[in-house]
């Protein structure tokens, strides 16, 4: 699945690439897939989408939002799967659940491996959708800041009973960040992905904040995730330290085998002695 460096990365790209370049054909799904979420049908989607031209492509949270101009914007959002540029020349593939194909002979294809919406809306009514409206500050916002998140903690430990694996990746209280590079930032803040934040000190909480930013501005730098891909079909070169191929094996910092444990809807992966 997308996170934040993912879109990010993707956004960054498709302004460098097709930012400008005019929609021939907009085409939805040549693939039945019942959990790609679609909003228009698929003769509206072309009809919306003829003759527009790509703007300003930009991530925020788990979505990435592409300008067609004049008055629409392309919504992908909570996808796992890949978004891909195909230069003139070359042909898209087969099955694809979206597909833009523009007038110099390029295209633009997205399909998805899970789910992911898929969406087209007048400009503005994007905020509307459920999980962009009244979206919390991510870590890629100047807002982001140390005394935001501890508010935060502050704010979720008054409602409910929260760990710190789930204040990363449940109910959006972070956008942009899931279970893959959750399991990074735990390590690097040296907390129990089951730790209550009930009882995170001053130092643990700025330990997460800092492993927070850190993790982060390292996968975008490296332009993802080592198992996720960019606009050209090129996969990230952040290797994360705690995944699946990390069980097992010594912890770089020290020494004891890394553990796996099923938490929350998935994986978790870490050390028992520098995550107690």
């Amino acid at each position: 699945m997308f996170e934040l460096p993912e879109f990010l990365t993707l956004a960054t790209q498709m302004n460098e690439t097709i930012k400008g370049k005019v929609i021939q054909t907009g085409s939805l799904g040549n693939t039945p897939h019942k959990f790609v979420w679609y909003n228009q049908k698929p003769a509206e989607f072309a009809e919306l989408t003829k003759g527009k031209t790509i703007g300003k492509a930009r991530a925020q949270g788990k979505w990435l939002f592409v300008s067609l101009d004049p008055g629409y914007v392309l919504v992908l959002g909570e996808c796992g799967g890949k978004v891909l540029y195909h230069p003139s020349g070359t042909k898209p593939p087969n099955k694809y659940h979206l597909c833009l194909a523009f007038e110099d002979d390029s295209s633009l294809t997205a399909t998805t491996q899970m789910w992911g919406a898929m969406e087209l809306y007048e400009k503005g009514k994007e905020r509307a959708r459920q999980y962009i409206k009244d979206m919390r500050t991510t870590p890629f916002e100047p807002e982001f800041t140390f005394e935001y998140l501890s508010a935060l903690i502050d704010t979720v430990s008054r409602i409910e009973k929260t760990s710190a694996k789930g204040l990363l990746t449940q109910n959006q209280l972070i956008p942009g960040l899931g279970n893959a590079i959750a399991q990074d930032i735990l390590f690097k803040a040296r907390l129990h992905p089951r730790h209550s934040i009930d009882d995170l000190t001053k130092s643990q909480r700025r330990q997460l904040y800092n492993a927070i930013m850190k993790t982060v501005k390292q996968v975008i730098d490296r332009g993802g995730r080592y198992d996720e891909y960019d606009l050209y079909g090129n996969p990230g070169k952040y290797v994360r330290l705690m995944d699946k191929n990390a069980v097992e094996r010594p912890c770089p910092e020290c020494g004891r085998q890394i553990e796996k444990m099923q938490y929350l809807g998935g994986a978790c992966y870490f050390c028992p002695n520098c995550q107690r």
